[in-house]
């Protein structure tokens, strides 16, 4: 019969959860390298379908993705955006 010295039993379970929790960075870096490409994906396509003259409303809805997003996305491939309207200016008469 083996005696276990418990420090030996502690320094074994740590190593055990620092390897847990180096599998868990290892997924979660996974994870996010998946999303991030996915979400380069959307763009690209929602800026090919605006190219295209898709109507915008409709590639934000099938996108996925919230006003300001697409716009970010388009503006940043160069295609024209009207500039965002002033606070309180909705419903305004000129």
């Amino acid at each position: 019969m083996t005696n276990v010295i418990p420090e030996d039993e502690r320094a074994a379970r740590l190593r055990g959860q620092a390897e847990a929790l180096r599998a868990v960075k290892a997924a979660a870096d996974e994870r996010d390298r998946i999303i991030a490409d996915a979400q380069a994906a959307v763009e690209h396509a929602a800026v090919r379908a605006a190219r295209l003259g898709a109507s915008r409303n409709r590639i934000r809805e099938e996108a996925g993705v919230s006003p300001r997003t697409l716009y970010d996305w388009l503006a940043k491939a160069g295609l024209p955006v009207r500039p965002k309207r002033p606070k309180g200016a909705k419903g305004e008469a000129p």
